[in-house]
């Protein structure tokens, strides 16, 4: 896959975050509004860190030159792409946390 399909991919993922979590009623407080905004960039920062650790493992481990030449050892290259899918997973989860109304009353 070349570069450009990466940069498309990426571009499309983050127009459908900003599409599905940009709509905010107008009756909403600023607290909600910030909660939504704060959820939204969480959700952007994972899915840039996933894509991230998508393009090191594409064209830094199967890649027959590597990354513009260089060959970066594999332990290295699999240490970036644990933490990079450990972040995007930390940053899904408490995006989405924060998308969700907070609740008026507990059980």
């Amino acid at each position: 896959m070349e570069l450009t399909d990466w940069i498309v991919t990426l571009a499309v993922v983050l127009m459908a975050i900003a599409f599905f979590c940009g709509r905010t009623p107008a009756n909403w407080s600023c607290e909600n509004r910030a909660r939504r905004l704060a959820g939204t960039r969480m959700l952007v920062q994972a899915a840039c860190s996933v894509w991230a650790a998508l393009l090191i493992a594409a064209r830094g481990l199967f890649a027959l030159d590597g990354l513009l030449g260089l060959r970066p050892a594999p332990l290295q290259a699999l240490t970036g792409v644990a933490i990079l899918i450990a972040c995007g997973c930390y940053w899904s989860i408490r995006g989405s946390r924060l998308l969700k109304p907070r609740r008026l009353f507990t059980a």
